[in-house]
């Protein structure tokens, strides 16, 4: 066992930002071999509050634990100095500067999935987002739908414009206690979006990387149906993301959730759980009617061995509020459906930490005003 054939094992490392490995862009700071087969392995990154740590975490350990010899692997972390930055950045011709780390005080980022469309992934998002509001907690709405987007109008945004910070940062619009960004901000109402992957895959990262987020204990994405480019982008953008799967309980949805499944386990994401959307229909005087069948959600859980997180039934209340732009979980709680969306919220809670790791924020002097990043968003 040599620092050598480490050295060579961690270039299996990407870097899902800068699309390189981390021993070409010298990120490996130090290598130290201890008694026992143990090694401590140091590296640096662009910005202390880095958004995803975990992956290098992982990453490094894996990789190096791959050397014969390797019994254990300690990995620490330090930050590249302005100089080392500042060289990096003609290495890689990026004149725009290296990524800030904008999700950096983000705990948890959820990514609300489904195979095929018209199962309520959008109302459960938004509603989901509200109930784990109204347990405390501090969330983002992401509407990444660019195709269909829905939230503005779910949380009674409708047609508004976010406005820009003096950091050249999109500052979110808020909502029932949210902050929320979707396309729809930034067209003509109802506009429709006719973009190819490279734009969508733009449009995607400035979402997260020019948004001023801010402290969030968790960050909901409602993603498109089916398993194209959107969730392909984001799977690279946000490595430590989960992907949680809404299905109906009917088998033909069933088998086709399963498909995001299978694209979320190629793309390397964490399914955590299954909702299981139009449990039943429920009246107004509490009969329940299971119009779109049993047990699919179950089903689909016990395939994937992940649990299922709640069973939301189909009310005209949630329907009606959605249309009205209020969150039925803020104002009915009662509801039968906000009862099931309220016991989902809690289900996310235990499964992941509900507060973001403070780590301090790196500041960056400029020469002059701060340049635009990204692409330009119409924000007319």
């Amino acid at each position: 066992m040599t620092k050598d054939e480490i050295l060579k094992a961690l270039e299996s490392v990407i870097d899902p930002e800068l699309r390189q490995n981390i021993v070409e862009l010298d990120m490996v700071r130090s290598i130290e071999i201890r008694d026992g087969g143990v090694v401590d392995v140091m590296v640096s990154l662009t910005t202390p509050g880095c958004p995803i740590r975990n992956h290098f975490q992982t990453g490094v350990t894996d990789a190096a634990k791959t050397v014969e010899g390797v019994t254990q692997v300690n990995v620490s972390f330090d930050v590249l100095s302005d100089q080392q930055k500042a060289n990096l950045q003609r290495k890689l011709g990026r004149g725009g500067g290296l990524p800030t780390g904008a999700l950096a005080q983000v705990a948890n980022v959820i990514c609300v999935g489904s195979g095929k469309g018209g199962v309520g992934k959008s109302t459960l998002t938004v509603n989901l987002a509200a109930a784990l509001a109204a347990e405390g907690k501090k969330v983002g709405v992401l509407d990444a739908d660019v195709w269909g987007y829905s939230v503005p109008r779910m949380v009674g945004l409708g047609n508004d414009r976010p406005s820009v910070s003096a950091q050249r940062k999109i500052i979110p619009l808020e909502a029932h206690g949210l902050k929320v960004i979707s396309i729809g901000f930034f067209l003509k109402e109802d506009e429709a979006v006719v973009w190819r992957g490279p734009m969508l895959h733009k449009a995607l990262t400035q979402f997260l990387e020019d948004v001023g987020w801010g402290e969030l204990d968790y960050l909901l994405i409602d993603l498109p149906p089916g398993t194209g480019d959107v969730s392909m982008t984001l799977s690279q953008l946000l490595p430590q993301a989960t992907f949680m799967i809404v299905t109906t309980p009917q088998e033909v949805a069933q088998k086709v959730a399963r498909r995001a499944a299978q694209m979320a386990d190629k793309v390397n994401l964490e399914i955590s759980g299954i909702i299981e959307n139009m449990s039943g229909f429920v009246t107004p005087d509490g009969q329940r009617y299971p119009i779109f069948g049993e047990g699919g959600g179950q089903r689909l859980a016990d395939e994937l061995e992940v649990p299922l997180l709640g069973k939301v039934p189909l009310t005209m209340p949630l329907r009606a509020h959605a249309d009205s732009g209020i969150p039925l979980v803020a104002v009915d709680p009662d509801d039968p459906a906000a009862q099931a969306i309220r016991h989902t919220a809690r289900g996310i809670l235990a499964l992941m930490p509900g507060a973001p790791v403070q780590l301090p924020v790196l500041e960056v002097v400029q020469a002059g005003p701060p340049q635009p990043v990204g692409m330009s968003l119409p924000m007319a």
